[in-house]
């Protein structure tokens, strides 16, 4: 796990240091074969007949048409055959950068499986509890979906607003291509879809294959709580090494994380921080949720990915609108306009002048998360006060539909995306 505010651990690479925060035309070949893994881990993981897998194969094939829509293409020789080896430092940046959380929640998944196997005549009633978590997996799945469908209702009946705002901002660039409002809007709904398919593809594999005891439920439920509640505290310093890798490190970008960024920044597009084929290595290889008794990793998931998805609704007067107050003290909509930094979640609560007008917001949330962005600052010279953030104000301030009431995300949680 990186250590406290270290240069030398956060910003390590071993290949080309390649900044990106966009796709080009010459990407595409590599996206394609991206695509194509990502409808294998969909076939591999859900039956390549089942419904959900067929659903997702669509999805992949609608990501392709849209990529040479927005982009072009380039026919070249993929990163991934120039740059074979940056494959395996992806991997071994993933295992470096593994938390203390992540490795007990795996120790105490490993010990339960073990003490279910030496004890076949206790009643774990493990088929019951499968039974339970593939209806609550599907039941997550479908509430997402429908909450991310009535976003995608709300922009397409205020697309003219949308595209009002995103013209006033750098992806001026992307609206005055060939696509339409219409097309961008359904594009990052697809998007969320897709993202949200392969992100649950390790929780649905434990599921099915691992065992879980109804009778140790109690104890492990209890623990895998508290060891959330040490994950919230780690979280900020693996994800911060984990986003800088998927932005400095090009084949992290086009196969990983880049779809993030690759459409418009709404609600509709997130899914705990990450991009298409991200999710996936990041519910194996970083959260620890993913290894918790499935009862338990379905709610926390469901929760995240709600909060996730409110807390990326950039685009202001749509629904769900984020509160004035949260934009203020929360800067990864910079992020997602324009601008690399930050790279953490780019959340700062004690602001000079201030004193005490956010903390109310995020009432519970560790040090470690509300004040975020001080890793960017420490670490990259990040400058709250900046252009972009200031655009997006004066953005809210015109467009916005400001209410009395504030609900807000607990956190913009990655695996629990840009």
């Amino acid at each position: 796990m990186a250590s406290k505010n270290d240069p030398a651990v956060f910003h390590a690479l071993y290949g080309v240091r390649q900044p990106r925060a966009v796709y080009y035309k010459k990407d595409f070949v590599d996206y394609a074969l991206m695509i194509a893994v990502c409808a294998a881990v969909v076939g591999a993981t859900y039956g390549p007949l089942r419904a959900l897998s067929i659903f997702g194969y669509a999805l992949c094939a609608f990501s392709i048409v849209m990529f040479v829509l927005r982009h072009g293409v380039e026919w070249k020789v993929p990163l991934i055959l120039r740059r074979p080896q940056d494959a395996l430092w992806m991997i071994v940046y993933k295992v470096r950068n593994l938390s203390v959380p992540f490795l007990v929640s795996v120790a105490l998944f490993l010990l339960e499986n073990v003490l279910i196997a030496v004890t076949p005549r206790w009643p774990h009633h493990v088929e019951l509890v499968r039974t339970i978590a593939l209806w609550m997996f599907y039941l997550h799945l479908l509430g997402i979906t429908a909450y991310r469908t009535v976003i995608m209702v709300d922009h397409l009946h205020k697309k003219e607003l949308v595209r009002d705002v995103l013209l006033q901002t750098s992806w001026k660039r992307i609206l005055l291509g060939k696509t339409t409002i219409t097309g961008e809007i359904l594009h990052a709904y697809c998007s969320g879809l897709l993202a949200h398919i392969i992100l649950m593809t390790p929780v649905y594999l434990v599921i099915r294959y691992a065992s879980f005891s109804l009778i140790f439920l109690p104890v492990v439920a209890a623990i895998n709580l508290y060891v959330y509640m040490k994950w919230l505290k780690a979280i900020n310093a693996w994800f911060y090494r984990d986003h800088w890798l998927s932005h400095n490190s090009e084949l992290e970008f086009i196969w990983l994380h880049g779809s993030h960024h690759d459409a418009i920044p709404s609600a509709m597009i997130a899914i705990a921080e990450n991009g298409l084929l991200e999710g996936f290595l990041r519910l194996t290889l970083g959260t620890p949720v993913t290894f918790y008794n499935p009862l338990v990793s379905i709610l926390v998931l469901s929760a995240e990915i709600k909060m996730d998805m409110d807390a990326h609704q950039y685009i202001p007067g749509v629904y769900p609108r984020l509160p004035l107050k949260v934009m203020e003290c929360s800067q990864h909509s910079t992020h997602h306009y324009g601008s690399i930094e930050p790279y953490s979640f780019g959340i700062k609560v004690d602001q000079p002048g201030r004193a005490n007008e956010f903390k109310h917001l995020f009432v519970g949330v560790p040090d470690e998360l509300k004040n975020s962005a001080k890793l960017d600052e420490a670490l990259d010279g990040f400058e709250w006060e900046n252009p972009t953030h200031k655009r997006l104000m004066s953005l809210y301030q015109q467009y916005h539909v400001r209410r009395e009431t504030v609900v807000v995300p607990l956190a913009q949680n990655p695996a629990t995306e840009d």
